[in-house]
């Protein structure tokens, strides 16, 4: 393994600008020159050994030459990254896999110093076309996006490069192709593939007004896109750099092996010298012997697999998880994520839509369900209240004809009353809770009162359609009371909520919180629906901040919430979990996990991303340091015990080697994992 694959290639030869068709042949080295050294070596390995001892046909001096060819090629990689490093004052593996070959060849053992050095560059080329895979995983996001786009600007078409692009210009899109910027539709209807950004499988539907995202899909539809973002603002671009930066935020176990790693090293120089002086000075051991058990334990004693082992395993899962909308910004919140024994949910806007919708109607009085809906949508209908607006989509999804009243007053946290001018008489509409008809010339019965209280027990915000006519005459107004019916709004639970906490508890979460601002009766309505048991209502921003320091002080705990006014509490847990509603910019920059299509099945996903990704981190560190020690007693301590026996060099290479790669393969397996298939047990 060379070390270049879990750091800066170092080794890595530079490039310089050329003219013509060189620049493919130096991109096929840049891309591959791990794997030609390998060959270089492997073939003047074999001319040297079957041309010199094993045949005798070549001469001492072309034996020479082979070898040294065998070791330019074969310790280039290791020996330019050891002079990185040693700079830096310090010795890493490819110090000790360098010292080792050359420790062989001056014993007379060249060969076998030669076919360690082949095997060295071959790891660290099949172990980086393993990690590329990764890599690449990652950065085709930054393919998604088109280089050009098709703009209207002045009234002329013209195609411009998107870092051209500027907020307010007009983007057409053309069916199939890729959407090149983040913007508004402000033309055309189309169904939109957002697989790319947000995960979702479904594609989805846009019309005029809705936001679009620079990297999706268009389908059958011809689109006008407004750009709201420039390219460097985009979703996507965002995506691209947080995902870097998670590449390069270790984990806490990377963190240790990292630090470990470096005295590890010097700790095993210190052993190969008492390795060759104890048995040299003291055991009156052959030189040959000694060397070459120690250039052995140089050789098994490095630590290539346990280094590789967190990488591998962290990237593949931070691939899987933004590949299937899910955005972890750090390998360390993986890490966290696969801790957590606690879930706390905000309730509007994550566990819920966060819009209201009309769910209750509820005629009296000999009225109908459509009289009810008439009168109050259109008393609504210049309301600018989320529940008056919400009264009004439904009359108008229903064909209902509305009418826009004369005068309309809204009475703060009670309701509001408009008029219509009928000619000879006016008539008034009264929408609002008890409370705002205390104080008028009517009574409301008891019987009638019994409805609205039912409502609100089922966690509905409850109102009664009230109709008033005033008709003018020579003795004076006559006032006309109508109690017309209830109606009642709520803010409708997310269909895959109940789904996902239940997920969440088969993949291992033992507790499931939820913190509301909302009063008690509608938070424990909503509870109950999805199935938590922990329920925290009434509370202000910085009370659900107290809440959360309790329950963190319990346990590893995730706080998910909409990334706008959950930020004090995303914080505060060990893990803020952010619904992203196709990538927010607040939800991008404020939580440490993203749910990026703001669906919470993708919840249970997450969780048992993390847990496996832990699960083979460990099964990587204890087979790493298992095959460490393994060779380690083969090379030193079973020599003790049974005299004449020494490990050959070649198989403590296959076995340091092979271990590295294996760790590697089972790091990877993470890249299989999507959302919509089970994450199977390690």
């Amino acid at each position: 393994m060379t070390t270049q694959s879990v750091k800066t290639s170092a080794a890595q030869p530079a490039m310089t600008t050329h003219y013509g068709p060189a620049p493919s042949v130096f991109r096929l080295w840049k891309e591959n020159y791990e794997l030609l050294l390998a060959a270089i070596t492997l073939v003047a390995l074999l001319i040297g050994w079957l041309g010199g001892g094993v045949t005798g046909v070549l001469p001492p001096w072309a034996v020479t030459i082979a070898a040294l060819v065998a070791f330019a090629a074969g310790g280039y990689s290791g020996l330019t990254g050891a002079i990185e490093e040693a700079k830096h004052g310090k010795l890493d593996i490819d110090f000790l896999m360098i010292a080792a070959a050359l420790g062989a060849a001056a014993i007379g053992e060249w060969e076998e110093g030669a076919l360690l050095l082949f095997l060295f560059t071959l790891s660290g080329a099949l172990e980086e076309f393993a990690m590329d895979r990764t890599r690449r995983a990652i950065e085709a996001l930054a393919e998604l996006r088109p280089d050009i786009a098709l703009v209207r600007r002045d009234g002329q078409e013209m195609t411009l490069g998107v870092e051209e692009l500027v907020r307010g210009d007009i983007v057409l899109v053309r069916p199939g192709d890729r959407l090149p910027v983040d913007g508004t539709v402000v033309k055309g209807i189309s169904e939109i593939d957002q697989s790319p950004i947000t995960g979702e499988s479904v594609p989805v539907h846009k019309e005029l007004g809705d936001q679009v995202f620079a990297g999706t899909i268009n389908g059958g539809g011809a689109l006008e896109v407004e750009v709201t973002k420039l390219a460097s603002e985009s979703t996507l671009s965002k995506i691209i750099t947080l995902v870097a930066e998670a590449r390069q935020d270790a984990t806490p176990t990377q963190q240790f092996i990292d630090r470990f790693s470096q005295p590890y090293t010097y700790a095993v120089l210190a052993a190969t010298l008492l390795a060759v002086a104890i048995p040299w000075f003291f055991l009156d051991e052959p030189f040959h012997n000694t060397i070459y058990r120690a250039m052995t334990l140089l050789v098994v004693a490095s630590p290539c697999a346990l280094i590789i082992s967190t990488p591998a395993s962290v990237l593949s899962a931070i691939a899987a998880g933004a590949r299937g909308g899910v955005l972890f910004k750090g390998g360390a919140y993986l890490e966290k994520i696969a801790e957590v024994t606690t879930v706390a949910f905000d309730k509007t806007g994550t566990l819920t839509h966060g819009k209201p919708v009309l769910t209750n109607i509820h005629p009296l009085t000999g009225h109908t369900r459509a009289d009810v809906l008439r009168l109050a949508g259109s008393a609504e209908l210049l309301s600018e209240h989320h529940i008056g607006r919400a009264i009004v989509e439904q009359a108008q999804a229903e064909g209902i004809e509305l009418e826009t009243p004369a005068h309309f007053y809204a009475v703060a946290g009670h309701g509001i009353q408009a008029t219509f001018d009928r000619g000879e008489h006016n008539e008034t509409i009264y929408i609002g809770n008890d409370r705002f008809f205390m104080n008028e010339e009517m009574s409301i019965s008891p019987a009638i009162r019994v409805i609205g209280d039912a409502l609100k027990k089922q966690g509905k915000t409850s109102m009664l359609v009230v109709r008033r006519s005033t008709v003018e005459d020579t003795l004076g107004a006559v006032r006309d009371w109508e109690v017309v019916g209830y109606i009642a709004v709520a803010d409708t639970l997310r269909p895959e909520a109940k789904a996902a906490v239940e997920d969440l508890r088969r993949a291992g979460v033992e507790h499931i919180a939820m913190l509301t601002g909302d009063n008690k009766a509608v938070a424990m309505a909503i509870a109950d629906e999805v199935g938590i048991e922990h329920v925290y209502s009434e509370l202000l921003p910085e009370q659900k901040v107290e809440v959360i320091q309790q329950l963190v002080a319990k346990g590893k705990t995730a706080m998910v919430g909409d990334g706008v006014n959950d930020a004090p509490a995303l914080a505060t847990a060990s893990v803020g979990i952010a619904m992203g509603a196709g990538g927010t910019d607040v939800a991008l920059e404020t939580a440490d996990v993203v749910l990026m299509a703001s669906d919470l099945s993708k919840l249970p996903f997450m969780v048992r991303l993390g847990r496996k990704a832990a699960a083979i981190v460990r099964q990587n560190v204890i087979f790493s340091v298992g095959v460490i020690l393994t060779l380690v007693t083969l090379t030193i301590v079973v020599p003790i015990f049974v005299p004449g026996f020494v490990l050959p060099l070649p198989l403590g290479v296959v076995g340091h080697e092979g271990s590295t790669l294996v760790v590697v393969l089972n790091g990877l397996r993470m890249l299989a994992l999507h959302p919509e298939r089970a994450v199977p047990a390690v």
